[in-house]
């Protein structure tokens, strides 16, 4: 993934690494209800993203998980938006 994750790139990773369908992924689709995802799905997500991106998230990051856009919003805060800029 490159340093913006857009909704099409974190799409094609849920498909790829959860087994969703690619139209179930939009901003507003939630974690667990909509994709289907577990507890452990839940870490898994975090642990891949974080090979992925070389962004750490935290605990407390986690668990306030719920829709993907979560997961859009708060690789936004975290990766940088620019060239040379630190993470």
């Amino acid at each position: 993934m490159s340093d913006v994750v857009t909704l099409e790139q974190l799409q094609k990773f849920l498909v790829k690494n959860f087994e969703v369908r690619s139209e179930q992924v939009t901003p507003s689709a939630r974690l667990v209800d909509d994709l289907d995802l577990d507890s452990l799905d839940a870490v898994d997500l975090v642990v891949r993203l974080e090979q992925e991106t070389g962004v750490e998230i935290a605990e407390d990051e986690l668990k306030s998980l719920e829709t993907v856009q979560d997961v859009l919003d708060l690789l936004g805060r975290k990766l940088p938006t620019g060239p040379g800029e630190p993470r």
